[in-house]
């Protein structure tokens, strides 16, 4: 019998720990730029966003392309359709709170923030194992105030998007500051008005270009008629305001004043194009005082009158574009069958070889008007409902 041998037990060496990945920051010279859409009007914005010149390309909720801060800049000053312009500045795996918190300390803050400008943090996640919102956001704000020392607050002029979808950690910082909505004129508002980036892409939708007439019979606060006479004036949008860029390192006042510059507002044409009217003499005044902040008084002609009282403009024939009540967003549906009837008689009758476009969430209403409406345009979400665009050819 063979004597038994030792045997050698096997190495115990325990595997080398793998070096912690880095977060990938952005390239600023060619980062991506994401565009924030109203829910269902991507594809206009998309459109909008070719014909300045940018590869856009619609995602849901919102269109993407590949830029710089210069275009940053320039998309902000000039996009009538988008909410607010987000820089994707970088992206990292976090599967757990501890990996998050480390690979946030190590992501290069100073190359995107100041230390003297505070912020603003908004978080959320999806299908991610870090699952809490607050989690996330509280990670996230102490690794910024032990790495660059910015304050945080809730009133900060600038706000950093973090999102874990998938344990993909992506952030991005909001360059617009207020909704792009908000152009800077309009003061005065009525019960249920329309944003100026929503009546921008209807507007396209309808095909309107700045070189037709357009007519607004239930103007509110003048949205419709101030946003055409802008396209027409060729303005820009975002002239009269200011934008969280502004407060971010990669700013260059000197060239964003120079791309901001733009010749004085253009005489009106000898005869008005952009009407609007109302039977609430207080939606006229507002209207004639937001068209007055826009510089575009000469542009514009508000009148006080019903639907029955509606006259066409002189001139060639254009677009007729109408946001009218809906119930849903001011009171009871019923009498407003009878308002939409007196809308669609009136059109008609008197504006021959016109296009109409109307906003609704009501099939029923869009029906009783009587109008030869082609098939709706897709579902736009707009505080709480869900809204479409018909649209005629010329009556």
């Amino acid at each position: 019998m063979k004597p038994r041998t030792a045997q050698t037990p096997p190495s115990k060496t325990p595997p080398r720990p793998q070096p912690e990945a880095a977060p990938l920051a952005a390239d600023p010279g060619r980062m991506e730029i994401f565009l924030v859409a109203t829910p269902g009007l991507e594809q206009p914005l998309a459109e909008e966003a070719r014909a300045l010149g940018y590869d856009a390309q619609p995602q849901p909720g919102g269109v993407s392309f590949t830029g710089g801060w210069p275009d940053v800049w320039r998309v902000n000053l000039d996009i009538r359709g988008a909410t607010r312009v987000l820089a994707r500045i970088g992206a990292f795996r976090a599967m757990h709170p501890a990996q998050l918190d480390k690979r946030a300390r190590r992501f290069p803050w100073a190359d995107w923030l100041r230390p003297d400008v505070p912020i603003r943090i908004e978080a959320s996640s999806r299908k991610s194992r870090i699952y809490h919102a607050g989690a996330i956001t509280q990670r996230i704000e102490a690794a910024i105030r032990d790495s660059l020392g910015a304050p945080v607050a809730e009133d900060a002029p600038v706000t950093l998007k973090i999102r874990l979808e998938d344990d993909l950690c992506t952030i991005s910082l909001d360059t617009s500051g207020e909704s792009l909505h908000r152009r800077g004129h309009k003061q005065a508002v009525g019960k249920a008005p329309m944003r100026e980036t929503m009546a921008a892409m209807f507007l396209r939708q309808c095909g309107f270009d700045g070189r037709e007439p357009v007519l607004d019979p239930m103007c509110g606060s003048g949205t419709f008629v101030i946003e055409a006479a802008e396209i027409a004036a060729g303005l820009r949008p975002g002239r009269m305001r200011h934008f969280a860029f502004e407060q971010l390192p990669g700013f260059d006042a000197p060239a964003s004043e120079t791309m901001r510059a733009a010749p004085a507002i253009p005489p009106a044409p000898a005869a008005i194009r952009y009407h609007g009217s109302d039977r609430d003499p207080g939606a006229i005044r507002m209207s004639r005082e937001n068209a007055e902040r826009a510089g575009l008084e000469s542009w514009t002609r508000f009148e006080n009158r019903p639907i029955g009282e509606l006259e066409r403009p002189e001139g060639l024939p254009g677009l007729v574009i109408v946001n009218p009540p809906y119930g849903a967003r001011i009171g009871n549906k019923g009498p407003l069958f009878g308002l939409h009837a007196a809308l669609g008689e009136a059109l008609r009758e008197r504006f021959r070889g016109w296009r109409v476009g109307l906003v609704t969430s009501e099939a029923p209403l869009a029906r009783a008007t009587g109008l030869p409406f082609r098939e709706p345009g897709p579902y736009v979400a707009h505080g709480g409902l869900k809204i479409r665009l018909w649209q005629t050819g010329p009556l």
